[in-house]
């Protein structure tokens, strides 16, 4: 038996187990948006409204009472700031390194599972391609091996037309799953932005009171 032999007995199996194979994927799919959603929906932090009153209080040097304020929370922007605030004692250069390595850990939770749904929505329609293609060639194997006429002919049709629904449930997969990739991306994206934000701040008000401290005549100098 050469291996086209051998390949055509893979392809007479048809298209089912492919269909079943989608039905799994999008399980997957809808599992991962779901739980997508419930991480961003409980993760929502006001950036703008904790960024004043952090900017307040360490103008005001209550660098104790900017971490109090960020304390028990689990949103990334939270953790990174606290990260930061952590290491204030030891300068700001300090402070900037530890938002940026507690940014690079936490992009890791932001990104969960995103490689998968966008590997889904790329190509879960090949992968209905892939059983519409099998479907077709055992159709046509039966078409070239029937002697019942008319009826033999309609019934390969209908293996046809039952084979082109894996293309279609393919594409039903990947067109929410691409969907979804690119939502989850765009508040991925929205959230480091906030980091950002946050982090230029605390770094802008710390060095500032450096800069002010630095300015300050000692007591040598003033005598």
């Amino acid at each position: 038996m050469n291996i086209t032999q051998r390949f055509l007995g893979f392809t007479l199996l048809g298209a089912e187990w492919v269909l079943w194979l989608l039905v799994v994927l999008s399980c997957i799919s809808l599992a991962i948006m779901i739980e997508r959603a419930w991480f961003f929906l409980t993760h929502n932090f006001d950036g703008a409204g904790v960024g004043e009153q952090l900017k307040k209080l360490l103008r005001g040097g209550k660098v104790g009472e900017a971490r109090k304020l960020l304390e028990g929370s689990d949103c990334v922007e939270a953790i990174v700031i606290n990260a930061g605030l952590a290491e204030v004692d030891r300068g700001s250069e300090a402070v900037s390194e530890a938002m940026l390595s507690a940014k690079a850990r936490e992009r890791l939770r932001l990104d969960r599972n995103l490689a998968v749904l966008g590997t889904l929505g790329n190509n879960t329609p090949f992968i209905g391609l892939f059983g519409t293609v099998l479907g077709i060639i055992k159709a046509s194997h039966d078409l070239t091996g029937s002697a019942g006429g008319g009826a033999a002919s309609a019934a390969v049709m209908a293996g046809v037309f039952e084979a082109l629904v894996a293309t279609a449930i393919g594409l039903l997969v990947a067109i929410p799953a691409v969907i979804g990739f690119n939502y989850f991306q765009r508040r991925v994206r929205a959230t480091i932005s906030k980091v950002d934000s946050l982090a230029h701040l605390v770094l802008s008000e710390l060095k500032g009171e450096d800069q002010a401290a630095a300015k300050k005549p000692s007591l040598s100098e003033v005598k």
